[in-house]
């Protein structure tokens, strides 16, 4: 009995310290005052929590503001550097790594192209092993201060993987699309990256990582519910409900690419036929625009491939447009536009947010006519209550997000650092400088 009490009176501790963590770092800067109404703990409680996370380096003074008639009142905030958070996007055109203080501002980061050797597994885990020696030594930082490294991946992430050598289980995932079957990436990441064994490890999809950055930075703040698609390579998306700060938020990750869109249509690299990444995807637009004749260059990655799509159907006003290109990238647009009155129908969303570089790239010509398309397909009082947008964060978003996986796992700790042979389960719970870095929306 004694030690579940004790066990009680850390607990509150902890979820104290978390309340007061949250607070500041999505509201704040907030003075102790104002902390007692949001956060619903006692002036006492506010004060020693304060005292013990500013003693701990996690919170500091972000200057005074005047009060009615008494003394001028201190606002604190989350200390930038409290801890370090490494944010990995492993995209199907680049593996790139970036090192963040606690206020998500980029210390340093790397890319490594993945246009000549694709997904094999073992170059990727040597990517990410030299990445984030790369950003550690170019930011001069210290391994050890390190809250958890976030990996955002394609495919379907399993969390209860084979047992390692430590005896702990991790994440698996399975890439249908690019040749990954049940690979256990997180011991395979825990044998090669060489950071302090309790530095936790934190993998999930790269729609979701885009999501959750979205969600608590960018176009999908203060929405209750919000779709966010992820235009690549290849396609994909997630569902959010809820507030940031509520404890019954969920977000799933969608194969949305694997949706059918064209009964009998085209192979995709899935194997089935029909699905809405054979249209939309950079890739499958290369292979479209290669097929009905369009210029390429030698050698062209999808990258390239797109923006020459896209000069060849808006080249400017001194030249004529290119009409199959026009006519590919309409055909694009009503895929996309009927697939996201799919979400409209089946999630009710508030908000649905295009994003991914392919995404950004298609979104400012396109979206007008997906946004017409979607109208068309959905049920009329779900599309009503639907406003599409283009996300906020620019094409590091899914780096950016995750970041948030150790950032939302270290807030709902309360700011406790990770125990020995940590493995990251993102947490459903938990900023100005990210909200400056990305301050231009894309219209």
């Amino acid at each position: 009995m004694a030690e579940r009490n004790r066990r009680t009176v850390r607990d509150l501790r902890r979820g104290n310290r978390a309340r007061v963590l949250q607070r500041l770092y999505f509201d704040g800067p907030l003075s102790r005052q104002e902390l007692g109404p949001v956060t619903g703990l006692s002036s006492g409680s506010i004060s020693n929590v304060v005292a013990e996370l500013s003693a701990e380096g996690l919170l500091e003074e972000a200057g005074v503001v005047d009060s009615d008639g008494g003394r001028p009142r201190t606002l604190l905030r989350v200390a930038p550097d409290g801890g370090l958070l490494v944010g990995i996007d492993i995209g199907e055109t680049r593996v790139r790594v970036e090192l963040f203080d606690l206020s998500l501002t980029e210390l340093a980061r790397t890319e490594r192209l993945l246009a000549q050797h694709g997904y094999d597994v073992e170059r990727i885990v040597a990517h990410v092993r030299t990445g984030v020696a790369d950003v550690l030594r170019d930011a001069g930082a210290d391994p050890r201060r390190l809250l958890g490294i976030g990996i955002g991946v394609p495919g379907i992430i399993e969390r209860d993987g084979p047992e390692g050598p430590d005896g702990t289980r991790g994440a698996v995932v399975h890439g249908q699309t690019i040749g990954w079957r049940a690979v256990p990436f997180e011991q395979l990441l825990r044998e090669a990256v060489d950071v302090p064994p309790e530095v936790p490890l934190f993998i999930d999809n790269g729609a979701k990582t885009l999501g959750q950055a979205e969600m608590w930075f960018g176009g999908g703040r203060g929405a209750g519910a919000a779709a966010i698609a992820l235009i690549g390579s290849g396609v994909g998306a997630c569902v959010d409900h809820g507030d940031i700060l509520d404890e019954d938020r969920t977000s799933l990750a969608l194969e949305w690419g694997h949706t059918t869109v064209q009964l009998r249509g085209r192979r995709c690299r899935c194997g089935s036929i029909g699905c809405l990444e054979a249209y939309a995807g950079a890739e499958a637009l290369r292979e479209r625009w290669r097929e009905a004749g369009g210029p390429l260059p030698e050698g062209a990655d999808d990258e390239t491939a797109l923006a020459a799509l896209l000069a060849a159907a808006y080249p400017g006003r001194r030249a004529t447009p290119d009409p199959v290109a026009l006519a590919l990238l309409d055909e694009t647009a009503e895929c996309l536009g009927a697939a996201l009155a799919d979400l409209v129908n089946l999630f009710l969303p508030e908000r649905i947010l295009i994003g991914g570089w392919a995404g950004l790239l298609l979104g400012p010509r396109l979206l007008p006519e997906i946004r017409r398309y979607a109208n068309e397909y959905a049920l009329s009082h779900a599309a009503a209550r639907t406003t599409i947008e283009m996300g906020r964060l620019g094409p590091d978003a899914v780096t950016v997000g995750a970041a948030t996986l150790p950032l939302a796992d270290f807030l709902t700790r309360g700011g406790s650092r990770p125990e020995p042979g940590g493995s990251g389960t993102p947490p459903r719970t938990a900023f100005e400088a990210v909200r400056e870095r990305h301050r231009t929306p894309v219209n």
